[in-house]
């Protein structure tokens, strides 16, 4: 995992509590998994239909039809459960997840989401995505600051396909975290090596900033 990865890991484990039940997205969310704490009793949920994913599997460990929504092979924590995906689907829509930590392509100043497609790029669908952001008590967006190419990746408005409108309660990148509030968006915290300045030149959503309390 690269320095810029890690840092937002990192921050995005201190959003689980012990006792959630938390789905963890596609991409850089699966990450996720392996920093959350030891003894943590969390149960890790997948839209294919398993309660209870445990850490990537080692080469014994290794079984093939044993694997996450991205296609992944894990492992199982004792207490796991299995289900289709008819039954995942109502754990989500249901509000029996208490915890989405999502991947973002674009987020708008309004909380907007763009995750699942980028329009003439193949997709193999939007996976739970759709339903995770209106379903689960709190979502946290985790993504790169900008893009590949420099581009802030936080936007006045999506550009690419929503998943969700204002659905977005709190975006951690790489270099700040952002909660969405009847204010509008709000600068909360800096990464560490961050300034006020780079994130605002970085940024082409407007934000109001409020670190230690004091908003500007």
């Amino acid at each position: 995992m690269n320095e810029t990865r890690l840092k937002i890991v990192k921050r995005a484990v201190l959003e689980i509590k012990d006792g959630m039940n938390v789905n963890l997205g596609i991409g850089i969310p699966t990450l996720v998994a392996n920093e959350i704490p030891s003894d943590y009793n969390v149960l890790l949920h997948s839209e294919n239909g398993l309660l209870g994913i445990g850490p990537y599997p080692s080469e014994p460990e290794l079984d093939p039809d044993l694997i996450n929504a991205g296609k992944e092979t894990v492992t199982a924590v004792p207490g796991a459960s299995y289900f289709d995906s008819a039954e995942s689907f109502a754990m989500i829509r249901g509000g029996h997840i208490d915890l989405a930590i999502l991947g973002g392509m674009e987020v708008s100043e309004t909380g907007d989401l763009a995750n699942w497609m980028i329009p003439g790029k193949m997709v193999k669908g939007m996976g739970g995505a759709m339903d995770l952001v209106q379903g689960a008590k709190k979502v946290v967006v985790i993504m790169e600051h900008v893009n590949k190419r420099g581009e802030s990746k936080i936007k006045r408005a999506c550009t690419l396909p929503l998943t969700g409108k204002a659905v977005v309660h709190r975006l951690i990148t790489d270099l700040a975290v952002f909660d969405f509030t009847d204010r509008g968006m709000v600068l909360s915290e800096l990464q560490k090596g961050a300034t006020i300045e780079e994130v605002k030149a970085k940024t082409e959503a407007h934000f109001i900033v409020n670190t230690a309390g004091n908003v500007q």
